[in-house]
């Protein structure tokens, strides 16, 4: 399909890439709720992820931090806190989220993190929306809200800290489609995920120390399973996840893209139900019919129409020009 370059064009959508890398991360509270039942501090589990995400990234990682080394003083900044915030900070504060004990919780970030993205889309990337965005983000977030909390009108979060966890991963997430958005125009889609997991275990490191976790080694055992699901973490919803994410982001606007981003809970919930054995309230069933089929909505209006609900270059680096 041809049409147009520039603003409102329809050019190689990825959307729907976005939307399954989203997907892949839901599947996480497989090997996460595991781990931390284990005894791992949410900050070891992180950590041993990066890891194993580096040493899979060695070939692409020299590349990378030459390609880095070429990009503007932008791209740099964005680089870094992709990595440090987004990787390592933001999926630390998750996953500590799951440990406070109300496993809901974490599900209000992909409630919020779609305002946050779509304020720093519209300042940082010149993005605009449409009307008719909002016929799909409207019911996006009201289904992700449904299917969040069990008592949608009488909302309960037990625990303080565990809000306070999942409202700062929000932040952070939604600041990594963002920049993750603006350094495609420089970097590619590999480089930006070798870039990313690189700084995050650098992060992890500094995050460990200061936290004091190293001292978990001693007292916890790790075992053959223990190890295989942190491989598991951070192959699927890492590696694979990722570097789908960042090739869709290159054709994607983030404002589109953190739509496409609310499969997440979609595909959690589906996860909860089918094999941790959790159940949902009809409330929490409503919205996550209204949050799947939102979200094939927007893939499939964004991918085929001539006047998309989101009006922005088809390049990135038209973006960053704008922006």
């Amino acid at each position: 399909m041809t049409t147009t370059q520039g603003f409102g064009a329809v050019r190689r959508d990825r959307t729907w890439m976005v939307a399954l890398a989203a997907s892949m991360w839901g599947t996480s509270a497989l090997m996460r709720e595991p781990l931390l039942g284990m005894g791992f501090p949410a900050s070891m589990i992180v950590l041993a992820e990066h890891v194993v995400l580096v040493l899979c990234l060695i070939p692409w990682l020299a590349p990378a931090v030459r390609a880095f080394a070429r990009a503007s003083a932008s791209a740099k900044t964005s680089v870094v806190v992709i990595g440090a915030g987004s990787s390592a900070l933001a999926t630390t504060l998750f996953t500590a989220a799951f440990g406070v004990g109300d496993p809901i919780t974490p599900q209000v970030l992909q409630k919020l993190q779609p305002v946050f993205a779509l304020l720093l889309a519209v300042v940082l990337l010149g993005e605009r929306l449409r009307r008719r965005f909002w016929l799909f983000a409207v019911p996006e977030v009201a289904g992700a809200w449904l299917l969040a909390f069990p008592a949608p009108l009488d909302v309960d979060v037990r625990s303080a800290e565990a809000a306070v966890l999942a409202v700062g991963a929000a932040a952070l997430w939604a600041a990594g489609t963002v920049l993750g958005r603006r350094v495609s125009a420089e970097l590619s889609a590999t480089e930006v995920t070798a870039l990313r997991f690189g700084f995050g275990l650098l992060a992890m490191l500094v995050i460990v120390t200061v936290k004091g976790d190293w001292t978990s080694l001693q007292t916890q055992e790790l075992s053959l399973r223990a190890l295989v699901l942190v491989v598991l973490l951070a192959l699927v919803p890492g590696l694979l996840a990722l570097r789908l994410y960042y090739q869709g982001l290159q054709s994607t606007p983030a404002s589109r893209a953190t739509l496409a981003e609310l499969a997440f809970p979609v595909t959690a919930a589906a996860v909860g139900v089918l094999v941790l054995g959790r159940t949902l309230a009809s409330s929490q069933w409503l919205g996550f019919a209204v949050v799947l089929l939102s979200v094939t909505a927007l893939v499939l209006h964004e991918s085929g129409s001539r006047r998309p609900a989101v009006a922005a270059p088809d390049r990135a680096d038209d973006a960053v020009r704008v922006g």
